[in-house]
């Protein structure tokens, strides 16, 4: 086929915003491919729809099938791959960061009037945009993560204000990238206990994108990640927790008189085939439910 029909139909299809995030997230994957399950609940859509969009794709041979077992893996096919990537981080390169965070602090400065001021929101919301930057695979979703981190730090800091005392207790897990034990350890803990707790997470140190090996492991038994991401530790944060368990991070996390510390001896699922991963999630799921009883 002539080139220049081949790169039409590639902008053709990258243009429809779905497709595009379908294929973005494709790209960035660790291992370069998807499920149609988490996309589905990446995107917030039905997955008939995400089959929909993906067959669409398939048909164009912008992208490759991969059976294993009753799955099947999606990956960008190998003819079309690198120019898929140059033209979808050229379609990010084209929309300014400054007016997405603009609307970000207008947004939140909304959910927190009487709160916070505007300039409050604001800091919070350009320095979660820095600190995620800064992390090794930050992603075309950078400034949307950027606004769910504000938005927790913010809720957190709002504990602290006069009369915010809530009766539901606060669980921060903190590993070293918070792309593994602590993403496996506070999925488990928001399926198991629903409302009842609020659940926080970061790391010391963190990664890019949560391993596709925890995400197996947890789809396994049947627990989201529920839109999770590896974030980094912030004091905020520790200061709203009411009991904060670490798994590996040292000295990373600061002491605050008042909260109850734990710390969990879990090995670290990276690198680890699939079943070391499953034990070390049985592991927590079973100090999990443990830690739910005392709480």
């Amino acid at each position: 086929m002539d080139a220049s029909v081949d790169s039409a139909r590639e902008l053709r299809l990258v243009a429809d915003p779905t497709r595009a995030h379908i294929l973005r997230s494709i790209l960035e994957a660790p291992d370069g491919r998807v499920l149609v399950g988490r996309l589905a609940e990446e995107l917030g859509l039905r997955q008939p729809t995400v089959s929909h969009h993906m067959k669409a794709l398939l048909d164009e041979g912008l992208v490759q099938r991969h059976p294993d077992g009753r799955r099947t893996w999606y990956s960008l096919a190998d003819e079309h791959a690198d120019r898929l990537a140059e033209i979808l981080r050229a379609q990010e390169s084209s929309v300014p960061v400054d007016p997405v965070l603009e609307r970000v602090v207008r947004d939140l400065s909304d959910r927190y009037r009487g709160t916070f001021s505007p300039e409050t929101v604001e800091r919070y919301v350009r320095e979660s945009y820095d600190l995620l930057a800064d992390r090794p695979a930050p992603g075309r979703r950078l400034a949307s993560l950027a606004s769910q981190f504000a938005a927790d730090r913010l809720d957190a800091l709002a504990r602290e204000e006069p009369g915010a005392g809530s009766e539901i207790p606060e669980v921060l897990f903190v590993c070293v990238q918070n792309a593994g034990r602590s993403q496996m350890a506070s999925a488990i803990l928001r399926h198991l206990a629903g409302d009842r707790v609020h659940v926080r997470t970061a790391g010391s140190d963190p990664a890019g994108e949560v391993r596709s090996s925890v995400l197996t492991a947890l789809d396994e038994i049947g627990v989201p990640l529920a839109g999770e991401y590896p974030k980094p530790l912030t004091d905020e944060v520790v200061r709203a927790a009411d009991v904060v368990i670490t798994m590996g991070c040292g000295d990373a996390c600061p002491i605050y008189p008042g909260r109850r510390y734990l710390d969990w001896d879990l090995p670290d699922p990276v690198g680890k085939p699939i079943t070391e991963v499953r034990e070390i999630r049985d592991d927590i799921e079973r100090r999990i439910r443990e830690l739910l009883a005392t709480l």
